[in-house]
C-alpha cells in the first residue's frame, strides 16, 4: 500500500521534492494543486513536469473515500459514511450554522474507549487513520461546498474514536489544514475532543497553538464517571484535571468541557452542585448534550425540565454553560450510528 499524498505536510513535500531531484518549491506547487486547486489525480497537476507526475503517481496514492451512504437533515445537516481502501467505512458530518460551515472529522475505525452512551465503541477500534484519510474527509467535504461556492469555515475533531490515542496522525493534519498555503482553516476555529489521554493533554498543551481543546467529562467524580467511561480507570479524574490546569497554565486558553446528560444517571442536582465545585477556579465553559438514543444502548434523555436545571444550577455557581443546539436529529446524528448500521447489515 502506497502512503497517501495527504499524508504530507508541505514542508514533507518540499524535502520529497529535493530528494527527487527537483527544487523545494516543486513541493509548494503540489500542495497547492492539493487544497487550493483540490485536484483528484496526480495527471491534473500541469505545471509539473510529465516526469514528476509519473514519479509521484509510482510512490503516492490519493486517498479514496467512496460514498456509501449519505443523509441529509431538514435543518441542512450532512452525513456521510464513507468506505475506505481496506472496506472500513467511516463518519464524517458536514452541519450548517448561521455563521458558516463545520465539519466533523473522524480519526480512527472505531473506537475503543467504551463509553457506555456511545454508538461509536460498538465493535471496538478496528485501526487508526492516516493523517491523510483525515485530511481527505475535510477536502471531500470542500469539494462538495465548492459547488455552492461555500467553504468550511471550522473544524470539529469529534467524530468516531479518540485523537489523542492517534495522536500524530491527527497533529499532522491540523498543520496541514492551519496552512496559509493550503485550507487556511483558523486555528480559534478548530475544537479537538478528547476523552482524556492524560500524557497527550501535556503534550497538546506544550505545542504552542491556539487550537482549541474540549474534554469528554460526563460526570463530576471518579466513581461515576469510570462506570461511564471506562477509559477513567486508566486515567483517573483528578489526573485528568491535573493536566487540565497545566494546560490552562501553560496557554491561557479557555476549555469546554462535554457533558452529556443521561436520564436518572448523571442529570440530578446533585451532580451540577458537584460539577460546579470541581469547576469553579477554571477558565472553561460547559457544553450540555442531552444524549442521542442508541438502540444497543438503554440510556434514556433527560427531561427539558432536569436540562434547564442543570444549566441553572451551573450558572448560578458562576459557570459559563450552554446546552448544544441538536443538530441532524433525524438522521441518525450521534457518532457511530451510520457505521454501526452498516456493519450490522454487511
Amino acid at each position: 500500500m502506497k502512503p497517501f499524498i495527504y499524508d504530507l505536510t508541505l514542508e514533507e513535500l518540499q524535502d520529497w521534492a529535493k530528494n527527487n531531484g527537483e527544487p523545494a518549491f516543486r513541493g509548494g506547487q503540489i500542495f497547492d494543486w492539493l487544497y487550493v486547486k483540490r485536484v483528484n489525480d496526480f495527471s491534473e497537476m500541469t505545471n509539473l513536469s510529465k516526469g514528476l507526475r509519473e514519479k509521484l503517481a509510482e510512490q503516492f496514492s490519493f486517498v479514496t473515500l467512496h460514498e456509501i451512504t449519505k443523509l441529509e437533515s431538514k435543518d441542512g445537516t450532512v452525513k456521510f459514511l464513507f468506505g475506505l481502501h481496506d472496506d472500513h467505512a467511516i463518519e464524517t458530518v458536514i452541519m450548517r450554522h448561521n455563521y458558516g460551515n463545520s465539519i466533523c472529522v473522524t480519526t480512527q475505525v472505531g473506537c475503543r474507549i467504551g463509553c457506555t452512551f456511545c454508538a461509536s465503541t460498538l465493535g471496538g477500534l478496528k485501526r487508526n487513520l492516516t493523517a491523510g484519510e483525515i485530511t481527505a474527509q475535510v477536502v471531500q467535504a470542500q469539494k462538495i461546498l465548492d459547488k455552492t461556492n461555500e467553504r468550511v469555515s471550522s473544524i470539529v475533531i469529534m467524530g468516531s474514536g479518540e485523537p489523542f490515542e492517534n495522536y500524530e496522525a491527527t497533529m499532522t493534519f491540523l498543520r496541514t489544514m492551519i496552512h496559509e498555503k493550503g485550507l487556511n482553516i483558523g486555528q480559534r476555529h478548530i475544537t479537538v475532543s478528547t476523552s482524556g489521554i492524560v500524557p497527550n493533554i501535556y503534550k497538546f498543551a506544550d505545542e504552542d497553538t491556539q487550537i482549541n481543546l474540549a474534554i469528554s467529562i460526563h460526570a463530576p467524580n471518579d466513581a461515576l464517571r469510570s462506570k461511564l467511561m471506562p477509559v477513567n480507570r486508566r486515567y483517573p479524574f483528578n489526573d485528568v484535571m491535573d493536566a487540565l490546569r497545566y494546560y490552562l497554565a501553560k496557554t491561557g486558553r479557555r476549555i469546554s468541557f462535554e457533558y452529556a446528560l443521561i436520564g436518572g444517571v448523571n442529570d440530578q442536582a446533585e451532580h451540577a452542585e458537584e460539577l460546579a465545585d470541581v469547576l469553579k477556579d477554571m477558565l472553561c465553559h460547559v457544553n450540555l448534550i442531552p444524549v442521542n438514543h442508541v438502540p444497543e444502548r438503554k440510556y434514556v434523555r433527560t427531561s427539558r425540565s432536569d436540562i434547564f436545571n442543570f444549566q441553572r444550577i451551573l450558572a448560578d455557581k458562576g459557570i459559563n454553560v450552554t446546552i448544544r443546539r441538536e443538530q441532524g436529529h433525524d438522521i441518525a446524528a450521534a457518532c457511530g450510528q451510520l457505521r454501526a448500521k452498516h456493519m450490522e447489515l454487511g
